[in-house]
C-alpha cells in the first residue's frame, strides 16, 4: 500500500516501483533473456542481482537455511519463489511476500503461496510466524535495518526465528541506489542498506533480537540466525 505521502510504511514509492515494474519484473519472468542487473549508487558501489540463481532451485547454501527453519515460515522479498518452493516441498507451511506482482505469480506457478505485499504493510497471521527469512540481501529493504528488524519482530511469534543473509566483511552502510541494466539506470533512486554480520548483531540487540548463530554456506554466502527476545 503506497500512502498519499509516497511511502509504503517504510518503503518509498520509488523503491516500490523499482522492484514491482520495469527491468527487474521482466527479468524475474525471463532471467536468461534479461540484461545483467545491478544495484548501483553515485559513488561507484554496485551489487549484482543474481537473477539466474534467484530464479533457479534452492542451492546448497539455501539448504543450510531451510534446515534451520521451524514452524510456519514467511519469506520476505521472496522474488521468484525458490525458497517458498523448497519449503513447501519439505512440508512446511510457507508464504512469500514481495512487492513485485510478477514475483508472486512466478512463486505460485512453482507451487508456492505468495502475496503482493510490503513487509511494512499489514500481513496475514501477524505474530504467528515461527521463522522469517531475509535472504539475497533483503536486510537492505527500506534502507533502515533497525526499523525493518523492529517490524519483523511484530510479525513472528514471541520466540520466533529470523534467518538473515548478510554481506561479507565488516560493513554497515546506507546507500541511495538505482537498478541498472548494464551501465544504464532503469529506476529512480531509492534507499538501500548493506549490513555485515557484526553490524547486524548490533542492530538486532537494539530491535528485540538476540544472535543465536552465524555460519557460512556454499559460494561464501554468510548467514545469521536471530531469536526474538521475550
Amino acid at each position: 500500500m503506497v500512502t498519499g505521502r509516497g511511502e509504503t510504511w517504510g518503503v518509498t514509492a520509488h523503491e516500490y516501483r523499482a522492484w514491482s515494474t520495469g527491468s527487474y519484473a521482466r527479468a524475474i519472468h525471463a532471467p536468461r533473456r534479461a540484461l545483467s542487473l545491478f544495484l548501483c549508487d553515485a559513488e561507484g558501489w554496485s551489487f549484482p542481482l543474481d537473477l539466474e540463481r534467484w530464479c533457479a532451485r534452492a542451492d546448497a547454501a539455501d539448504r543450510t537455511v531451510l534446515r534451520r527453519c521451524t514452524g510456519r515460515v514467511l519469506d520476505i522479498g521472496c522474488g521468484a519463489g525458490r525458497m517458498v518452493e523448497a519449503l513447501a516441498g519439505r512440508g512446511y507451511h510457507a508464504l512469500g511476500i514481495d512487492v513485485c506482482p510478477v514475483a508472486v505469480i512466478t512463486t505460485a506457478c512453482r507451487g508456492g503461496s505468495a502475496v503482493s505485499k510490503s513487509v511494512f504493510e499489514p500481513l496475514p497471521d501477524e505474530g504467528r510466524w515461527g521463522t522469517a527469512l531475509l535472504i539475497d540481501g533483503n536486510i537492505g529493504i527500506g534502507g533502515e535495518p533497525r526499523r525493518l528488524l523492529h517490524r519483523i519482530r511484530e510479525v513472528v511469534t514471541p520466540d520466533g526465528l529470523l534467518l538473515v543473509e548478510t554481506a561479507a566483511g565488516e560493513v554497515d552502510e546506507r546507500r541511495r541506489v538505482r537498478i541498472h541494466a548494464g551501465h544504464q539506470p532503469v529506476s529512480t533512486v531509492f534507499p538501500w542498506a548493506v549490513v555485515g554480520a557484526t553490524a547486524l548483531g548490533r542492530h538486532a540487540a537494539a530491535s528485540g533480537w538476540i544472535e543465536a548463530e552465524r555460519w557460512t554456506g556454499a559460494r561464501g554466502r554468510h548467514f545469521v540466525a536471530l531469536r526474538a527476545c521475550r
